[in-house]
């Protein structure tokens, strides 16, 4: 099955739970600027990025070791025409053993190349998620952005 929606997705050797709490640690490898819960079940948090980016997400469903998925609730982007995009959509993480490693496959439900945002979008997730988020995994050091921009 052939999808238009972003995803990418990284092996590392640590274990699903691991890689779960990591994902959950959200101030830890997206940004530090990140208001409100991030790890239970209907938790909401707001992320924003200079004037640039603000949105706001709930999670919508954690199964420990294997999946979190947030909602966009709202959004932001300064440099769209369209201010409605990302909102309604679903950014999922699935977490599977394969091969003895774990596998993150993160995938951004409606974020489409049809979108103004995505080339833009595409080269911020790829970077958060194989870069800071992977770090943060296998090293316990993630690169976010900092609370002060």
């Amino acid at each position: 099955m052939t999808t238009s929606d972003f995803t990418t997705t990284i092996l590392v050797d640590q274990t699903p739970n691991e890689v779960f709490n990591a994902v959950n640690n959200v101030r830890g490898w997206w940004s530090e600027r990140i208001d409100g819960g991030t790890t239970e079940l209907n938790d909401e948090f707001t992320y924003q990025r200079w004037e640039l980016h603000k949105c706001t997400m709930k999670l919508t469903e954690v199964i420990p070791g294997k999946k979190v998925v947030w909602k966009v609730l709202d959004n932001y982007f300064s440099f769209t025409e369209d201010k409605t995009e990302w909102i309604d959509t679903d950014i999922s993480f699935d977490i599977a053993e394969k091969d003895g490693k774990t596998e993150l496959k993160f995938t951004h439900w409606g974020l489409v190349p049809a979108y103004e945002c995505y080339d833009v979008c595409f080269g911020a997730w790829s970077s958060y998620i194989k870069g800071s988020l992977q770090s943060l995994i296998t090293t316990g050091k993630g690169q976010p952005n900092p609370k002060v921009e």
